[in-house]
């Protein structure tokens, strides 16, 4: 497996399919599907997978049958589970499936840079947010915390208020850590959120180095992406190579990169970077992520046959890159449309009666084999 010559942090991948990509997918989509999806990602090697969410099913009538998949999965041993909750009702709701869920009951700050997106998304304002973080801390005080974690959402850039400077968002990560820490708590675990797809390498860079200069106490890096705008796996891959080897980066993902939130004026435009894509660039940097990507490939296809159109992924289209026994045949004939690509999963019959221009064998001193 290729090398990237430097140590690299370890990376953690949460996979938000049934929750970020099912939450902006058609309402009408049957459980059954749904629960198949979730079977077939609990076999693919992920170990963090995000089921959905305890919320209203008025505003999001996509998450209300989440008792119902909950209920008709097989969860595999080893695999976590969790579901997100944003108020108590929601978090009542969850703790009638915990297990096979599981709840981070890490203490938390939240903030929002854009005051317009958090209104809209929560029916919070940004001074609300902050307004609330005495009480968590002291709630956090109380139950003897000793870490906690930081969250900064719309971190880059607000399709509502525009750029968000890379300072402006620092100051507010540092107001949060200041309360941690006036509490005698160390916030650990930094968490950027960019739901309007603002993020860039170049201010994702400036994030991760101000954060490592401010903050060396610092530990985990959480990164929540959109990918409207393209930019996120390459933002990603920049706080990968900006991280020293002793922290962890979390990156949340979906296959097929569906997700999006109803709230953000992007709809399914939105995405997130494709689980497939984030593991076949982990382990060409060679991360061992424990996924079988042949599998996830097929999980990507059940997923976009489930929500009834073509998704974003790259791998299920051209497949990892071939070495040994998986090269292309060399004889090979010219290989045009998307459903011929696929022959690196089906075999020769996906190109069978394509043009074939050469006359003679193909040989080549760099191939022992003709074809």
């Amino acid at each position: 497996m290729p090398e990237v010559g430097t140590a690299l942090p370890r990376v953690r991948i949460v996979d938000e399919t049934m929750r970020e990509g099912m939450q902006i997918e058609d309402a009408a989509i049957p459980t059954a599907r749904k629960v198949e999806l979730l079977d077939a990602l609990s076999s693919t090697g992920l170990r963090h997978l995000v089921v959905g969410s305890f919320v209203s099913p008025r505003w999001v009538p996509q998450m209300a049958d989440v008792e119902g998949v909950l209920a008709g999965f097989t969860p595999v041993p080893g695999v976590e589970y969790t579901a997100l909750a944003l108020n108590e009702k929601g978090a009542e709701r969850r703790t009638r499936h915990v297990p096979p869920l599981t709840v981070d009951s890490r203490p938390r700050l939240t903030v929002h840079a854009c005051d317009v997106f958090v209104q809209r998304n929560t029916n919070r304002t940004q001074a609300q947010e902050i307004a609330g973080w005495d009480k968590a801390v002291a709630a956090a005080v109380e139950s003897g915390s000793t870490a906690a974690t930081v969250r900064l959402g719309a971190a880059f850039g607000s399709n509502w208020t525009g750029d968000v400077a890379v300072g402006d968002g620092l100051a507010l990560i540092e107001r949060m850590m200041r309360a941690w820490e006036d509490a005698g708590i160390v916030a650990d675990t930094v968490w950027l959120g960019d739901p309007m797809g603002w993020s860039h390498p170049l201010r994702m860079e400036a994030y991760v180095r101000g954060i490592l200069a401010r903050w060396p106490g610092v530990r985990h890096l959480h990164l929540h992406l959109h990918d409207q705008r393209g930019a996120a796996l390459v933002s990603a891959w920049t706080a990968l190579r900006l991280l020293p080897a002793h922290m962890t980066l979390t990156i949340d993902a979906a296959v097929g990169g569906i997700g999006g939130c109803p709230y953000c004026g992007n709809g399914r435009a939105t995405g997130m970077i494709p689980t497939e894509d984030l593991v076949d660039l982990l382990e060409e940097a060679g991360i061992d992520t424990g996924v079988d990507r042949d599998r996830l490939i097929e999980v990507a296809l059940l997923a976009a046959d489930v929500v009834g159109r073509p998704l974003h992924g790259r791998l299920p289209l051209a497949g990892p890159r071939p070495r040994g026994a998986r090269l292309y045949p060399m004889d090979m004939p010219f290989v045009e449309t998307v459903e011929q690509a696929a022959h690196f999963r089906l075999g020769r019959a996906a190109y069978a009666g394509a043009p074939s221009p050469w006359r003679t064998p193909i040989t080549s001193h760099q191939r022992q084999e003709s074809s």
